[in-house]
């Protein structure tokens, strides 16, 4: 499962590179974690900024009425508290600070890839417990698919734990470069860098023989060098010439895995895992023509993680 990366002190994004600034404004303070206002610099008018409380919500073109998350099921552990956040999606308002960070992602990638990675940024936020751990490879006895861990709306549905849960489907409909953004949710107690709500970003890029081959490299070394710089860049991109390592670690469905550390502004902050995914993971038919050869660059790009959706 996808590890996040957490900011909690207070930041400034007059000290950012100009590549944030540019998709933003150029001197407020920028408290994380987030609150759900767009702007956090003032003071606001709370009745102003409060989230309507609403019975139907149109999500990824799903219509989700409360009754469908919030059900009398036995399996069902969904609060209203985490119905009301599932309408909000901060990563889409281009003036909140998440929005802002998104689209800062977005202009890196288009910039270093030719506009060649599909963005989805509005995929509905339930999933089907296979979407979210059989097809990542999660194993069927892993902490995570426990109900004090995971949204259950019922036994075969719930709140998508990480934007993973949507590779699979992206691959099997041909996407072969792409970004997704979404809110995630776990049953995580609240503290300082952890919320039940939170956001990651995940991109996918699929390589074929040819690109090893040329480089006379095997796949997995390949992967996971061009995974690397793309990261790196990304960093400085954000961040500036920021110092940064990367720490070996262990996820289930990705080989080998590894995790990238900036340190920035005095502190040291664990950014997501990175990894090249496994070949057993669920991707077409076509591509199965290159048993154990086809990898993909996963780089859950996870800048906008561990920020509360409230």
């Amino acid at each position: 499962m996808a590890a996040a990366f957490s900011v909690s002190q207070a930041l400034r994004f007059s000290s950012f590179p100009n590549s944030v600034q540019r998709n933003g404004l150029r001197s407020f303070t920028l408290l994380l974690p987030f609150s759900s206002s767009p702007l956090s610099s003032g003071k606001l008018d709370k009745k102003k900024w409060r989230q309507p409380v609403v019975s139907l919500l149109e999500l990824g073109g799903v219509k989700i009425a409360k009754h469908d998350v919030v059900r009398d099921d036995p399996t069902n552990n969904v609060p209203d508290t985490i119905f009301t956040k599932l309408g909000m999606q901060l990563h889409r308002r281009d003036q909140h600070p998440i929005g802002i960070l998104k689209n800062a992602i977005y202009e890196y990638f288009d910039t270093n890839y030719s506009n060649k990675f599909d963005k989805f940024d509005d995929l509905c936020p339930l999933v089907t417990v296979k979407q979210n751990f059989d097809d990542v490879l999660v194993p069927a006895d892993h902490v995570s698919r426990s109900y004090n861990d995971t949204y259950y709306v019922d036994s075969q549905t719930v709140l998508r734990c990480h934007t993973s849960a949507h590779q699979a489907e992206l691959l099997r409909s041909g996407h072969t470069h792409f970004l997704v953004t979404g809110d995630v949710y776990r049953r995580d107690s609240i503290d300082s860098t952890h919320y039940p709500v939170f956001h990651q970003m995940e991109g996918v890029r699929v390589f074929s023989p040819n690109d090893w081959e040329v480089s006379g490299m095997d796949a997995t070394s390949y992967a996971a060098r061009d995974l690397k710089e793309c990261l790196e860049g990304l960093a400085r991109h954000l961040f500036g010439a920021v110092e940064m390592r990367w720490i070996d670690t262990y996820f289930p469905f990705t080989n080998p895995s590894f995790e990238l550390e900036i340190f920035f502004q005095g502190v040291n902050h664990g950014a997501s895992g990175l990894q090249p995914m496994k070949p057993e993971l669920s991707y077409p038919t076509r591509y199965k023509k290159y048993p154990r050869k086809v990898h993909f660059l996963s780089s859950v790009c996870s800048f906008l993680s561990n920020q509360p959706s409230s």
